[in-house]
């Protein structure tokens, strides 16, 4: 299989470039990547309903991968509990080589093809959830030998890499391959296949958060009251909330902060007034 991360740059003698040309070069490729994502979206439109329905009736939803492609997953799993008030576990995060694997290389954590479905069965997996393998190659066999095991188990399977015809396009059931095409700097998957990756995390998340009624206009209405600057966006929400409903009676700042401390959420103080 001919791998397109592994192709050679369309540049050469980097280290020749000064800094603005090196920039300037890495910009204009990154600038391809939202067009390669684009011709994904049928495919993740489809995913994305699947995850909604599984969602809906007790499923989780598990990233699973290594290295770059682990610890994005990670980062997107981490964001969604304080970003829309989902609880813990609910959008699960897995990287080769366990925790330490997220600051730090796990030397052949990654070409063991048993511990990704051990790591699976740690978190109690079952049919009602869906696992999408990350990997930028397509050929990382801690996802691979993962997902072969979730069909084997009746498990939806769903995958995020940057290799047409790779073995994880050909074992996942919902496959999204975005070709971004050659690296700036050779072989090196942590730039345009990474952001190609994340941009997809992003849409994945949002748009399943946003279909399980998390988010109400375009307000993160749930999210979790963690530090300073979401309390006052929190409290600025109700006052704009409220006020919009009854504008001879605006609700002043301390008001809606009071009622937001109290009820601990947007919704919940936005509820609770109303009635």
């Amino acid at each position: 299989m001919k791998r397109v991360t592994e192709s050679d740059s369309h540049y050469n003698h980097l280290e020749k470039m000064d800094v603005r040309r090196l920039l300037v070069n890495i910009n204009k490729e990154d600038k391809t990547v939202a067009f390669a994502v684009r011709k994904e979206i049928p495919r993740i439109e489809k995913l994305v309903k699947v995850i909604v329905s599984k969602m809906k009736t007790g499923g989780r939803l598990f990233y699973i991968g290594a290295g770059t492609s682990g610890r994005l997953g990670i980062v997107d799993a981490s964001e969604c509990p304080p970003t829309y008030g989902v609880p813990q576990g609910m959008v699960i995060g897995l990287i080769a080589g366990g925790d330490k694997a997220i600051r730090k290389a796990v030397e052949f954590a990654e070409d063991d093809t048993e511990q990704g479905w051990k790591d699976l069965k740690k978190n109690k997996i079952s049919k009602k959830d869906v696992v999408i393998g990350i990997a930028a190659s397509g050929t990382t066999p801690y996802v691979v030998g993962a997902l072969e095991k979730c069909n084997k188990n009746k498990i939806t399977t769903a995958c995020i890499t940057c290799n047409p015809g790779s073995p994880v396009a050909k074992t996942a059931k919902h496959p999204i391959v975005v070709v971004v095409g050659p690296e700036f700097v050779t072989g090196s998957t942590r730039m345009k296949s990474g952001t190609a990756q994340k941009l997809i995390l992003n849409m994945i998340s949002s748009a399943v958060m946003i279909k399980l009624g998390r988010v109400c206009g375009n307000k993160m209405v749930d999210m979790q009251l963690s530090n300073n600057k979401l309390v006052d966006r929190g409290t600025k929400m109700i006052m704009r909330e409220l006020s919009a409903r009854t504008p001879s009676e605006k609700l002043s700042y301390p008001a809606a902060n009071a009622l937001l401390l109290k009820y601990g959420s947007v919704r919940a103080a936005i509820i609770a007034k109303r009635k």
